[in-house]
């Protein structure tokens, strides 16, 4: 069993266990849930084409950054430009907590997706209801059919959906009612990154399609490269989360790409 069949096993269970102590119904009288949405797509438009990422540890990096503040890294992430934010919400594997969305959700006024394995309709509703405009769908664990039928489910909810490939096969995933592709730069067999690979997958994509760079970004060289590719958008996490201060790394990014352009 590899790594992400490990993931999608527990996260069927915690998904079980989730449905026994909330109901959809409940979910649906939240807070946030009957909040008009962020559009992503329009926000990778006005600001910098990043959507930052606030993640304490990966099953490949183990810890990464377990003591950062997810409210004011999402500030800094918010006043320097980002154009989203990408919070990892899957805890046994990334240390996300859900309870993290509400908080941000509170002060930020920029897109948030909610970035873990969404493998049933409940989710869904979950992600509403603590406030993401934006949900993840990774090809790798679902089906052609489960991508289009989520994808109606969440643009029913007033969501936005990234789906993630990373093969040329993934790409029968795709359909166009997504509305951001998001392509892996690093390979989830063995963990290696190949941005030339990113490229490729993103030039079999229909014209017209608002793709996303994610993972393996690791200076401004990778992220002039593939904008000059043509990507519309930066998932950017790492680079910034293994720093003390990942607000401010994030800070420094940006000015020195401004610089430098």
């Amino acid at each position: 069993m590899n790594i992400l069949e490990q993931i999608v096993k527990r996260k069927k269970a915690e998904v079980f266990q989730a449905k026994n102590k909330v109901s959809i119904e409940e979910l649906k009288n939240s807070e946030f849930f009957g909040r008009e949405t962020y559009s992503l797509k329009r926000s990778l438009k006005e600001r910098s084409g990043i959507i930052a990422e606030f993640k304490r540890k990966s099953p490949s990096k183990g810890i990464i950054n377990d003591q950062a503040d997810v409210l004011e890294v999402a500030e800094s992430y918010e006043k320097f430009g980002a154009s989203g934010i990408s919070i990892l919400t899957d805890q046994d594997f990334f240390g996300g907590i859900l309870a993290d969305f509400s908080k941000v959700r509170k002060e930020i006024s920029i897109p948030l997706l909610r970035k873990d394995f969404m493998i049933d309709e409940y989710q869904f509703y979950e992600a509403k209801s603590f406030g993401a405009d934006v949900v993840l769908l990774i090809a790798a664990c679902l089906s052609p059919t489960q991508v289009d039928e989520f994808t109606s489910l969440a643009h029913e909810l007033g969501l936005e959906v990234l789906l993630e490939i990373h093969t040329e096969d993934e790409l029968q995933h795709y359909n166009p009612n997504i509305d951001l592709v998001g392509i892996n730069n690093r390979n989830l067999k063995d963990f290696k990154v190949d941005l030339q690979h990113s490229v490729n997958l993103k030039n079999l994509l229909p014209q017209g399609t608002l793709s996303i760079a994610e993972s393996g970004i690791y200076n401004v060289e990778d992220f002039k490269f593939l904008k000059e590719k043509g990507f519309d958008g930066f998932l950017m996490g790492e680079y910034f989360m293994k720093n003390e201060n990942p607000g401010k790394a994030f800070q420094e990014f940006v000015e020195k790409f401004n610089d430098e352009s």
